[in-house]
């Protein structure tokens, strides 16, 4: 196996704002002697962050690093975006209990589709280096894998607090899932990373990167992990457990997700999801906490959809909610015209109208009480709802609506 050379062309402006960049809000910085070192030669670094495209969507836990990449952007050092189209077919186990399931190259592909076009909402991809590791590990033979593999113990790689969990529960664990540290790893030799970022969850995947680059004759890279973003429902932000927030929700549904997180989770989201100075985060935290969620909320949306939209939505919110207010966008759907006489089950009406994108979720939101028909809570899920001869207000959680007009 071999690495072709990659140089950056430039310089920076050495200066404490540099290193002050790159550790704001770190967990891990393997190591700082090294970094300023490096900083001091006052030449660009080249900054990884790989990412999979497992699932079509990235949410604002994602945020955290890609804000960090473009701070350090806009200081002159190019970003690296490694997409992950070969290892994703591996699965990452960061994080799992479970065997996580293989998926296609068409399934990574309709995934990635979308990936490029998010990571743009926060970085400038006129100056960002894209690469699909596809690209080296496509080439890669029977021997290389082999040797590759040999770079690595088996009983280093059971040291990962996910593979010791998952044997002491008895859970499977997978050959193939030893291979993604590796892959991962090889990929920052390949692209000769100065940096690479990751959740806390990824640093045994980035010291693994640092030692291949060490055994490879490059300097080793340093490694920087940031924490990981739950969900209000205070389990690990993921599209799966239906706790995430995704950065192309509309502006109002980012808004009220940011609201919707614990009083608690406030100082840590105002350091990696904003970039309000310190002294105005200290303020807003030491006077009342709606206000200072509210600021959180709207400094959030901002970063994707601008001033303007996110004073729009801060408004809309006190509106619906401090106000009592219905929202002024609900929109107007006819009662579906496939429906029978009798009507249509509510799980389906609601799927049908889009409230909710399944029956299986429509159930949930019955049964825990999160649907109102004209103000009033339903928590039948057996209901049945007739064609309305009149407008019918139905309301899922506290952001979705719709105004079912009559027939005709």
């Amino acid at each position: 196996m071999s690495s072709e050379s990659t140089t950056i062309p430039g310089s920076i402006e050495p200066g404490p704002q540099h290193l002050a960049a790159f550790a704001r809000g770190a967990v891990d910085l393997i190591d700082e002697k090294q970094l300023a070192k490096v900083l001091a030669k006052g030449r660009p670094l080249r900054v990884k962050f790989g990412m999979d495209p497992s699932s079509p969507d990235l949410h604002i836990g994602h945020a955290v690093v890609l804000l960090k990449l473009r701070d350090l952007q806009r200081l002159g050092h190019q970003i690296v975006i490694i997409v992950g189209d070969a290892t994703a077919m591996v699965g990452d186990p960061s994080g799992r209990n479970k065997l996580r399931p293989v998926l296609t190259r068409a399934q990574v592909e309709e995934n990635l589709l979308t990936y490029v076009d998010q990571v743009g909402r926060v970085l400038d991809m006129e100056r960002t280096e894209v690469r699909r590791n596809s690209e080296w590990f496509d080439r890669f033979g029977f021997a290389d894998l082999l040797e590759l593999s040999g770079r690595m113990t088996v009983a280093r790689m059971l040291e990962r607090d996910t593979f010791e969990t998952r044997m002491k529960a008895g859970e499977p664990i997978g050959i193939h899932e030893f291979l993604y540290p590796l892959l991962q790893g090889w990929d920052s030799v390949e692209i000769q990373a100065d940096v690479e970022f990751g959740g806390t969850d990824q640093l045994f995947n980035l010291l693994a990167g640092r030692q291949f680059q060490e055994q490879q004759g490059q300097m080793p890279q340093i490694c920087i992990t940031t924490p990981l973003i739950n969900g209000s429902d205070g389990r690990k932000m993921s599209k799966s457990y239906g706790n995430a927030i995704g950065i192309t929700a509309t502006a109002n549904d980012m808004f009220g997700g940011v609201m919707s997180f614990p009083d608690d989770a406030m100082p840590m989201l105002f350091q990696h999801l904003t970039r309000l100075p310190d002294d105005e985060v200290a303020a807003l935290l030491a006077g009342h906490p709606r206000d200072a969620k509210q600021a959180l909320a709207q400094a959030v949306t901002a970063q994707f959809h601008g001033d303007e939209a996110a004073g729009e939505a801060r408004e809309a919110f006190v509106r619906q909610f401090a106000k009592k207010e219905l929202p002024d966008d609900i929109p107007e759907i006819p009662f579906p015209a496939s429906a029978g006489a009798e009507g249509l089950p509510l799980t389906v009406l609601l799927r049908e109208l889009a409230l909710v994108t399944s029956s299986s979720e429509a159930r949930r939101a019955i049964e825990q009480g999160g649907v109102r028909i004209d103000g009033e809570p339903c928590t039948d899920p057996r209901a049945v709802i007739a064609p309305p001869s009149e407008v019918l207000l139905l309301q899922v959680g506290k952001r979705r609506f719709a105004r079912v007009l009559p027939r005709g």
